[in-house]
């Protein structure tokens, strides 16, 4: 298995070797594909992991993971890597991830969005928002600060400029740190905070930050409740308008034996759970207990608090997102789908107690400081920039310095990527393994007549989830019941039942009681779980009867049955 190493951040050149490696020297477990372009033409990679020689992969219940949509969120592709490394050096060794191999197959998207993630990883870094391509206008911004590297270090940092009516003045107590300036002071130093860049047709007196013309943001670009450029900045111009989205789409809607999914985003340290628009009050009672279940799970296993992105991930309370994966996948395809967050450099700093969003708006100065003492002990200083002064073309001397976000905030620094990374692969393989799965619980031959036999066949759905995943994909009959067929020797024939039989849905365990103690003092448990199928034949003694079934989501399986 070739070296893949978790301490770095690997540009798309590289990436594709790796991949092309493993697929290389894992054959019987990795399938290597390119599904589609991005707007520059790379290939957007998806990586198949299952033991190919139990079955093919359409043929088993599949579990959707993907990174790095947004530019900058690097560690999303890191956290695939990772998991890839982890299922090829588990099976065999690990019970869990030896029977999700054998079992059920992963679908891993390492990079969707590869062109951003080059721009991110450049030499200086440009800081796009998703994709390179200019939207919703092509000309360039005539007039305005362009954020980029000014001094060469290849980092873009915060530029302090005094002026006398700043919002920032240097703390007393922490020379290096800035703290607001109290309402009704006057009469000392301030300063005014911009990002670092140059300012193209400068007046001498104002300054505007300029445009970014990439203004697309891919995760706003999926078909569930998507909405134009006037309600929701970046969307683009129709849903799956860009190619990243609809190559993705594309393939998730084509694999039906997908039955949820994971993308990885940066930063927050959160496991969210749709919807992302509106509130619990809209789900499916099961579904939500569900949801809240695989998160509970997740949590343990993580680390990362689990909650609602409406509820509890919306940085202003009048606005709402619209257009997401996770979204899409469970209202449209009826799938349990989440986006992770990775990182939180507050946890990292012993900031416990803090509300996801609210706390970029308002957090005490004992927090900044946590934060700068983590950054000089775990960080050895190169997180916060102590300021230095810098002669700026436009603005005169000024000062640079503050935070360095990009593998700060943003991403995990690389000496303490790998050691996230490790928090999700137990919670990925469990999540797939709930999937539903279907089991010939018996297949036999009774001899009713001299060469008349009756066949029966027996599924049970041994998943922990239904056939049909959620309420939502029951109730919009998004998957079809089990397909049951008989095949026959030269010579047989049927007398009764048809060769091919659809049956309906199969329960699992997901939506049942958690306690024994009902209403009426007894559990009830019908057998929902389970479907028999029967058919009268005709043959000789000694053949061999051919059964199989198949669900989109819960498998296909084969069993023969010899005439005695």
């Amino acid at each position: 298995m070739p070296e893949v190493r978790f301490d770095t951040y690997y540009k798309y050149d590289h990436l594709t070797n790796i991949l092309k490696d493993l697929a290389a020297n894992n054959t019987d477990f990795i399938r290597l594909t390119s599904i589609g372009k991005s707007h520059e033409g790379r290939d957007i990679w998806v990586v198949t992991v299952t033991r190919l020689s139990s079955g093919s992969d359409t043929e088993k219940p599949a579990f959707w993971i993907d990174g790095n949509i947004h530019a900058a969120e690097l560690a999303g592709s890191s956290a695939c890597l990772y998991l890839i490394h982890t299922l090829l050096d588990g099976y065999g060794n690990q019970p869990d991830i030896t029977r999700c191999l054998d079992t059920r197959a992963f679908y891993i998207c390492p990079r969707i969005n590869p062109d951003g993630a080059e721009l991110a990883l450049g030499t200086p870094p440009k800081l796009v928002r998703s994709s390179t391509r200019p939207y919703p206008y092509d000309e360039e911004s005539i007039e305005g600060l362009i954020p980029e590297d000014i001094d060469g270090d290849n980092r873009v940092l915060s530029m302090r400029i005094k002026d006398p009516n700043g919002h920032w003045k240097i703390s007393s107590t922490q020379p290096r740190l800035l703290i607001p300036r109290d309402p009704t002071e006057s009469g000392g130093d301030y300063y005014r905070l911009l990002p670092e860049g140059f300012i193209k047709d400068y007046d001498g007196s104002t300054v505007s930050i300029q445009r970014i013309k990439e203004g697309l943001d891919l995760n706003r670009n999926f078909p569930s409740h998507w909405r134009a450029e006037h309600e929701q900045k970046g969307a683009g111009p129709y849903p799956t308008s860009e190619p990243e989205v609809r190559t993705v789409v594309d393939f998730i809607a084509h694999h039906k034996n997908i039955c949820g999914g994971v993308a990885f985003h940066t930063y927050s340290g959160v496991l969210l759970r749709p919807f992302s628009y509106q509130t619990d009050d809209e789900f499916d009672a099961n579904d939500l207990a569900t949801f809240k279940k695989i998160g509970d799970t997740g949590s343990k296993l993580t680390g990362y608090p689990s909650v609602s992105a409406y509820h509890e991930f919306r940085f202003d309370p009048k606005e709402v997102i619209t257009g997401a994966l996770d979204d899409w996948m469970y209202e449209d395809l009826g799938l349990y789908a989440w986006t992770v967050e990775i990182w939180s450099p507050q946890r990292q700093a012993g900031i416990t107690d803090y509300h996801l969003t609210e706390w970029y708006q308002e957090h005490s100065f004992e927090d900044d400081l946590k934060l700068l003492n983590w950054n000089d002990e775990a960080l050895d200083g190169r997180g916060y920039v102590d300021w230095y002064k810098f002669n700026h073309p436009q603005l005169g001397e000024i000062e640079l310095g503050g935070w360095d976000p990009l593998f700060t905030f943003w991403n995990p620094p690389p000496n303490l990527l790998e050691n996230e990374l490790k928090k999700f692969p137990d919670w990925l393989v469990w999540h797939n393994l709930i999937s539903p799965q279907i089991e010939f619980l018996e297949a036999s031959a009774t001899r009713i007549a001299d060469d008349t036999y009756c066949i029966k066949a027996v599924i049970v759905n041994s998943g922990w989830l239904p056939t049909y995943v959620t309420k939502m994909g029951l109730n919009k009959k998004l998957s079809r019941g089990i397909i049951c067929e008989i095949e026959l020797p030269k010579g047989a024939h049927l007398t009764g039942g048809p060769a091919r039989i659809e049956t309906g849905q199969l329960e699992g365990r997901a939506y049942k009681a958690t306690s024994p103690f009902h209403w009426a003092g007894m559990s009830k448990e019908p057998m929902d779980d389970r479907a028999k199928v029967e058919w009268v034949i005709v043959a000789k003694k000694g053949s061999t009867i051919k059964l199989n079934a198949r669900h989109e989501k819960a498998g296909t399986i084969s069993s023969q049955v010899k005439l005695n």
